[in-house]
């Protein structure tokens, strides 16, 4: 009887021992590879723009969820024209930050105007493509509207959205390495500037759908603040795919430029209009494309 409880009290001690071993080897390979793409990126000049570009767009959307808690939160309608200036300004950065230089490197690449043009078109369905292979492929939420509070899925549903946020982010981390990887500074800088913008009310955005499935207010706003940081990720793999590979950058670009548009047209828009809100929406949208073009413009 008292051999067969020791027996029973020492599996779960060796069990919780062999946890703990297997968190700590987890947690420091996890701090060699920061350390090792770190010292990686910090030997590339281009990846450190992407990275910090990145970073800063990450920061923003971490910005946009303060309001969620020092405040009420926005009305539909205030929420319906933020969606479509996030929307114009993604719209603008993609023809101003992504399609038209991806037309300009291919002509410098040898390719007449057929063949930019065909270059740029081939690459914005493949990055549309992708996007809308991967949303029909992996189960997800849509990352706006909402998704009820049922409470025998509602954390199956939470996870959904999370993985729907960051499916969402990729693009515009991916707009941004590509465009630090094109050599413009000031139109990489107008187009990480405009995303920032963008990213800000996104952020609101993001904590406001997650609290609407039945998550607490800081839960919302801490995941929605964390939904950015897969921007500076995606922008270091952008860039680093085309520094070590120059004759893909119209191809790049215009793939970046493809996964927005599909994000926008897909997600954004139809959700700014579903609540009947379509003029302020478009106003917002608008405002956002113009406000973008100005940036990029006078930046470049």
């Amino acid at each position: 009887m008292h051999s067969s409880l020791r027996k029973n009290g020492s599996r779960p001690a060796a069990s919780l021992g062999l946890r703990s071993v297997a968190y700590a080897v987890t947690v420091a390979a996890s701090l060699f590879l920061l350390n090792e793409a770190w010292r990686w990126i910090a030997r590339q000049p281009t990846l450190r723009i992407a990275l910090a570009s990145g970073a800063i767009a990450a920061f923003a959307t971490a910005l946009g969820v303060v309001p969620m808690l020092v405040t009420r939160a926005p009305g539909r309608r205030i929420h319906d024209t933020l969606l479509g200036f996030g929307a114009g300004v993604m719209l603008a950065a993609t023809c101003f930050s992504l399609i038209i230089p991806a037309l300009a490197s291919a002509q410098e690449q040898g390719h007449g105007p057929w063949g930019a043009a065909m270059i740029t078109g081939g690459g914005i369905l493949l990055g549309a493509a992708c996007l809308m292979l991967l949303e029909r492929t992996l189960p997800h939420q849509h990352f706006f509207g909402g998704a009820g509070t049922e409470s025998a899925q509602r954390i199956r549903r939470l996870w959904l959205f999370v993985f729907a946020i960051v499916l969402h982010n990729i693009p515009e981390g991916l707009a941004i390495g590509v465009s630090a990887a094109g050599n413009d500074a000031a139109r990489a800088a107008a187009l990480a500037t405009g995303i920032a913008i963008q990213d800000v009310p996104e952020g609101l955005v993001v904590a406001l759908a997650l609290s609407s499935v039945g998550m607490g207010k800081w839960k919302s706003a801490l995941l929605g603040a964390a939904s950015g940081l897969v921007e500076p990720v995606a922008a270091v793999l952008g860039a680093a795919v085309l520094i070590y590979s120059q004759p893909m950058l119209p191809w790049g670009l215009a793939f970046a430029a493809g996964a927005m548009l599909f994000v926008v047209s897909h997600e954004v828009i139809p959700e700014s209009h579903r609540q009947g809100h379509e003029l302020f929406a478009t106003t917002g949208l608008l405002v956002g494309f113009v406000l973008m073009m100005m940036l990029d413009t006078a930046l470049a």
